[in-house]
């Protein structure tokens, strides 16, 4: 089932619910979090104006216009997209929400010029995991730290246009 949602590009008037999304979605793995990661990674809102000067910012908006959904992403090199961010609230998983949001990344990397796409996943986040490969993203091998906590680098190569469905 496709959840009837609208995505678009966050503007400052988003940033309570942004801010407000990011808390719920990952309000349940806070024990997995090293305190330095909880809070890059459910930002206050310095941080969250910050990434949204430096990154495109998505939002996923239900048909009552309420923020249920977000991603960031941004360029790392000529051909490389990354993604942070992404969060999607709990009442809205299994309804695609993060599958659209990822597509809108992805249109917008590409027409950027962007080849490939990478992301870093926590590894508590088992769920999001499976959902990334499902989605085309494969681990690289690449482990990095973040504020004490180990990452899985996925990357996904992007096709010059979308597949079709069909």
């Amino acid at each position: 089932m496709t959840a009837s949602v609208s995505i678009r590009k966050a503007e400052p008037a988003d940033s309570p619910a942004i801010l407000e999304c990011l808390q719920e979605a990952f309000a349940p793995y806070c024990g997995a979090y090293t305190p330095g990661a909880y809070r890059d990674t459910v930002v206050g809102p310095d941080e969250l104006a910050n990434r949204m000067a430096a990154m495109c910012v998505f939002v996923a908006a239900n048909d009552l216009g309420q923020v249920i959904g977000t991603v960031a992403c941004y360029l790392v090199g000529p051909e490389e997209g990354h993604i942070r961010g992404m969060a999607v609230r709990p009442g809205w998983h299994g309804l695609d929400v993060a599958a659209q949001l990822i597509q809108s990344v992805e249109s917008q990397l590409r027409t950027r010029g962007c080849s490939r796409i990478s992301l870093d996943a926590a590894l508590p986040l088992q769920r999001a995991m499976r959902f990334y490969e499902k989605h085309g993203f494969r681990r690289s091998g690449r482990i990095s730290d973040f504020f004490g906590m180990e990452m899985a680098e996925y990357i996904k190569a992007l096709n010059a246009s979308p597949p079709s469905e069909g």
